[in-house]
């Protein structure tokens, strides 16, 4: 079974600080890791590779330094990795973004599964993983909480829903978006961080890539970040007290003087 699993490189801090005049990301200065919903990814495609043989190929999109992030997956278990980088692809949205993977994606052999991080904590858009399978033309199952049954021709999988979860049955070749539910990643061992740390990583850019030109990069985004800013802080709120009938009156008058 050939699994493919789509990471990305993030900033490993809370305090995300925007560009002003750009209105990205400040990423100098700031440590970067694997997105933490794509270290479930990785290693819901290596137990997957561990129960139905097969290879796990890690895929991302990003700068240079996104090398460090695929190294990382090979010590985690993947048998490769693909570097998409090229400064044309600058600028991307979700839109662009998952076009770019897609075509990396289908200059590869032929593959069975996709699996994604549900979201990445740099954007929280949750649209990366089902824009690959749209342009991919391949169903998806977003939310999936667990693998039940898999062969190389259908899987089924639990998808969670905020009443529960779906069981839901999806032909291969197919793309699953997993939540932090479905497992709990494995600390890298000493023989695979010695094979990630000689493990060659595949450099392609846009040149190597049948893709359009003109879906690339900022020229291919159909959306624009047109301003980002710090909302105000909120002033402290106002403790009522009393007993549960003269809280509700008092509250009650409260809310007349707000919607008057």
């Amino acid at each position: 079974m050939n699994i493919i699993v789509c990471i990305k490189q993030v900033p490993n801090t809370t305090d995300v600080r925007i560009d002003p005049v750009t209105n990205t990301l400040i990423r100098d200065g700031v440590e970067s890791v694997i997105n933490p919903f794509d270290a479930y990814a990785i290693e819901e495609a290596v137990r997957l590779k561990e129960r139905c043989g097969g290879k796990v190929t890690a895929v991302t999109m990003g700068p240079p330094q996104a090398e460090t992030a695929l190294k990382e997956a090979i010590g985690l278990g993947c048998d490769e990795a693909v570097l998409v980088s090229d400064r044309k692809f600058a600028g991307s949205d979700t839109w662009a973004t998952s076009y770019t993977l897609a075509c990396a994606i289908e200059k590869l052999e032929a593959y069975d599964v996709i699996i994604c991080g549900k979201q990445a904590s740099d954007g929280d858009t949750a649209q990366v993983g089902p824009g690959i399978s749209t342009h991919l033309d391949i169903p998806q199952v977003t939310y999936v909480k667990k693998i039940v049954e898999i062969n190389d021709k259908s899987a089924r999988v639990e998808r969670m829903t905020e009443e529960g979860y779906d069981v839901v049955e999806v032909p291969l070749p197919c793309l699953f978006t997993v939540v932090k539910e479905i497992n709990t990643p494995r600390m890298p061992s000493l023989k695979g961080m010695m094979r990630a740390k000689s493990a060659k990583i595949a450099k392609w850019t846009a040149a190597d890539l049948d893709a359009d030109p003109a879906a690339l990069g900022l020229d291919g985004s159909p959306t624009r970040v047109v301003k980002i800013f710090t909302p105000e802080a909120r002033k402290g709120g106002e403790m009522i007290s009393g007993s549960t009938d003269e809280v509700a009156k008092e509250l009650v008058e409260l809310l007349k003087g707000e919607v008057v």
